[in-house]
């Protein structure tokens, strides 16, 4: 009796795997039409994204703010998204794909709405406050890990960084082109329209989850009905406790700590533009849309390559110790000039270090936490524009630009040794 129901047990299993992957087979041109439209609505935020870069920091000068407070302002946003970051994320998981980036969408509208009408230094402060909110690139980057495969995962989620030059490109050169010709208050108007239309398009063709719906038995049904007890956006146990996944935490940590330097340089870029470049407006909108070009041709067309040939560990490595280098040539960098040439490994070894660490922790938990993982990731980078605009501001102003460079270059050197000796121990322990 016992093995016919064993049988039984393991011919449903089959079958139910055997529908599952039909099931996969039969929506794949679904699936990829929907990613296809999940990368116009990231390029089109990251354009609004950048519009407001030349938008920010000259309306925050004309209002009387310096470097310090300036610094004040780019912290607060990140203290506002590292509180947002993973309750969005977890909020995505629960709630489906177009309810997390409808929101995200609106809270943009509102933000330009917001900068529309500052007209005084704490209206600054106040129209962040939306940001906790704004989290459309991990909202992407759930839907994309979701209707993905684990091995193309890495490479579909770099060409949402294809996007993100896109949008670099476009958002820079449009918001430099506006801000000079109409000002800060009709380019913010500009970037609401252009967040209405991104949520208009999530309504239309965002499907209301992405999470894959296996077939269940009798005991899935149980454990489920276990599970909805804590089915809550607030629930701080179930975001932490992704951290006890293998490998989730050592990763974690060296997201962190590599990336802390290089964040400092970006957070601080907009003042170094003005006020170590000199760049106007304009200027600094040509720049930005370089920057796009080249994350455009190496998150498209390089990236895609490097994780079909190399592993992801090789290539976090590779990326780490281009990083600290990249550090030490903008320690000594002099004029605009000669950062154009560094901005080429820079970008190189922030995309791939990105998309390395995010493929890496998304394929350490299940499915279905995918959302609340790539909030956690969010939050890093919360994390790095919470400290980064203080310290950054901080090393600027008392001993220039060369510290924030050397900082990075031995702290990119001091993670590749440690990852470099961790690895080497690992193969030793595999020849024993």
């Amino acid at each position: 009796m016992s093995r016919r129901s064993d049988t039984t047990e393991t011919n449903d299993e089959t079958s139910r795997a055997s529908v599952c992957s039909q099931a996969n087979a039969a929506d794949q041109p679904k699936r990829t039409k929907i990613i296809y439209v999940v990368y116009i609505i990231t390029a089109l935020d990251i354009t609004w994204m950048f519009l407001q870069f030349s938008v920010t920091p000259y309306l925050a000068k004309k209002l009387g703010f310096d470097t310090l407070w300036f610094g004040y302002l780019q912290t607060t946003v990140g203290l506002i998204q590292l509180l947002g970051g993973p309750l969005f994320g977890r909020f995505a998981d629960l709630f489906g794909a177009r309810a997390a980036l409808s929101l995200s969408c609106a809270a943009t509208v509102v933000f330009f709405l917001l900068l529309a009408i500052a007209n005084h230094p704490a209206m600054l402060f106040v129209h962040k406050l939306p940001t906790i909110f704004m989290h459309v690139l991990p909202a992407s980057q759930m839907v994309v890990a979701d209707l993905s495969e684990p091995e193309k995962r890495a490479d579909a989620l770099s060409k949402l960084g294809l996007c993100f030059g896109i949008g670099m490109i476009v958002g820079s050169t449009l918001g430099g082109h506006l801000n000079t010709r109409y000002g800060e208050t009709f380019t913010a108007c500009f970037g609401a329209a252009g967040s209405t239309f991104s949520l208009l398009l999530v309504l239309k063709f965002i499907p209301t989850t992405t999470k894959v719906q296996a077939p269940t038995s009798n005991t899935d049904r149980a454990a489920g009905a276990g599970d909805n007890k804590s089915k809550s956006v607030f629930n701080v146990g179930e975001i932490t406790r992704l951290m006890k996944f293998p490998g989730v935490t050592p990763t974690f940590v060296v997201k962190i700590v590599a990336g802390l330097p290089s964040g400092i340089f970006q957070v601080m870029f907009s003042v170094i533009a003005m006020e170590f470049f000199k760049l106007q407006p304009e200027e600094n909108g040509y720049l930005m849309a370089y920057f796009g070009i080249v994350s455009m041709v190496i998150q498209g067309g390089v990236i895609g390559r490097l994780t079909a040939r190399y592993s992801e560990s090789s290539l976090l490595l590779l990326s780490i110790g281009i990083s600290s280098f990249v550090g030490l040539a903008q320690a000594y960098m002099q004029n605009v000039f000669q950062f154009c040439f560094i901005v080429v490994p820079m970008m190189f070894s922030l995309s791939v270090f990105n998309v390395i660490t995010d493929s890496m922790l998304t394929k350490s938990v299940p499915s279905s936490d995918t959302g609340t993982m790539l909030g956690l990731c969010a939050s890093v980078q919360s994390l790095l524009r919470t400290v980064g605009p203080t310290v950054g501001g901080f090393l600027y102003v008392n001993y220039g630009i060369s510290s924030i460079g050397l900082i990075q270059f031995v702290v990119n050197i001091a993670v590749f040794v440690f990852l470099l000796q961790r690895r080497l121990k690992k193969k030793d322990k595999q020849k024993d």
